[in-house]
């Protein structure tokens, strides 16, 4: 299970909201590249960045931070979402070096584009799901759909997406642990690799996530920026588990579960 360090980024900073409320924005650093670096040299994988204006505005806002982060760490794959609404944005961020652009409204206003970019991309494009109560939200979370999450990534199976990210609106950045069974439940109706969002906040989330075997990923970010998740530490416990080997870990004993 791969765990994606989250950028949001809002008026040029790396900020984190509370349950997706632009006005309830904490900035943790001015320098968005200078955090890309952080967690680059804790030995991130990937990275997660969203255009939080963008995702409002409906087309990209925070470009320049996004390609701060790509010069500052080349040859890290970064996956980018937020505002990404045409197939000239889409070929634009791929073109510059983002390695995998993630469409969220458009999936349900526009799902022809998601299948459109799929074939034209293959690999590279991912979708977000978005819910509150297994109802999708769009646009930066402000409009309500009666889209069920769950049917709309049924509906996905055959469009060639490499990934889908399910995020629980109601704990996105509320540090109150991740919604493991609702993922688990969606990643086990469909084939395609489901990467958690929302909520993830300690190791244990890390751990019961990783144990049902049928979750690709995890985002983190508030808990990084607040020291609650030790980056290099979760880096470290997940590759251990992935071989079996964490029973020097009696922190984390309590919440094991049989993968």
């Amino acid at each position: 299970m791969i765990l994606y360090p989250a950028i949001d980024l809002k008026d040029g900073a790396a900020v984190r909201l509370v349950r997706g409320e632009m006005t309830q924005a904490t900035v943790f650093n001015t320098d968005p590249a200078a955090q890309a670096r952080i967690f680059a040299d804790a030995g991130a994988a990937w990275l997660h960045l969203v255009d939080l204006n963008g995702a409002f505005a409906g087309h990209p806002v925070n470009g320049a931070a996004v390609e701060a982060i790509l010069a500052a760490c080349p040859g890290l794959p970064v996956q980018l979402g937020g505002g990404i609404r045409d197939m000239a944005v889409i070929e634009g961020w791929l073109a510059r070096g983002v390695a995998r652009v993630i469409l969220g409204t458009v999936a349900v206003e526009n799902p022809a584009l998601v299948r459109e970019a799929a074939r034209a991309f293959p690999g590279r494009i991912a979708v977000g799901i978005d819910a509150r109560g297994g109802r999708v939200a769009t646009r930066g979370w402000a409009e309500e759909t009666d889209t069920d999450a769950t049917a709309l990534a049924r509906s996905l199976e055959d469009a060639g997406v490499a990934a889908i990210i399910y995020t629980d609106i109601l704990r996105d950045g509320a540090m109150q642990g991740v919604n493991v069974e609702a993922t688990a439940a969606l990643a086990r109706e469909v084939t395609i690799p489901v990467i958690a969002s929302g909520g993830v906040a300690s190791l244990a989330d890390l751990v019961a996530l990783q144990a049902t075997g049928v979750i690709a990923g995890a985002i983190s970010g508030r808990a990084l920026y607040d020291g609650a998740l030790d980056l290099g530490a979760a880096l470290v416990l997940l590759a251990e588990r992935q071989r079996g080997t964490t029973d020097h870990h009696p922190e984390i004993q309590a919440t094991r579960t049989p993968s």
